[in-house]
């Protein structure tokens, strides 16, 4: 009897431990931070031009990912803050590629129609699922020229105060990888 008695004060305390144990929810935001620091995963999908495009075809590109679709409104909302960084940061060494699971001739008629400028990558839903690195749609991801996840976040808007604080640090980290060799 005591022998049970003494297993089960054990059982109570190792419970009563791990009751204290810190709790880290998972959330959008604790998503992205786990990809901090990992590689940016193997994709390999086909470009609006029916052009093939893969991981491997960004190497040594600081290149910023924003995935979407035509009939996502938080992703076609902030479609002008994105082309906006296209125009400040194209020309300076970054890639800028929108990832969709619209088919590359639909998404070509929504690039014509709305003036998106990314270069868009058309993959299945499933092989976005399996790159697990979005989280939602819109998701936005910055790659450095190692190929590592250096910052990602969901929306991108510079005038939103949901949003905002987010969107000035993604810039930021954008600015870093720029200036790193």
């Amino acid at each position: 009897m005591k022998i049970y008695l003494i297993l089960l004060f054990f059982v109570f305390s190792f419970t009563a431990l791990a009751q204290n144990a810190p709790v880290k929810w998972a959330t959008q935001e604790t998503f992205f931070e786990d990809l901090i620091g990992k590689d940016l995963p193997p994709f390999n999908g086909l470009t609006i031009n029916k052009k093939q495009l893969s991981n491997t075809d960004l190497k040594n590109q600081v290149v910023v990912i924003n995935f979407w679709f035509e009939k996502c409104p938080p992703c076609i909302a902030e479609m002008p803050e994105l082309n906006n960084l296209v125009a400040k940061y194209g020309k300076k060494a970054v890639r800028f590629i929108g990832i969709t699971h619209d088919s590359p001739a639909s998404a070509r008629r929504f690039q014509k129609r709305n003036g998106y400028k990314y270069e868009i990558v058309s993959l299945s839903k499933d092989e976005i699922r399996k790159l697990n690195i979005n989280h939602g749609f819109p998701s936005n991801v910055l790659v450095g020229k190692d190929g590592k996840i250096i910052y990602a976040t969901a929306n991108i808007s510079f005038f939103d105060p949901q949003f905002k604080a987010k969107s000035v640090l993604f810039e930021a980290q954008l600015i870093g990888a720029l200036t790193r060799n």
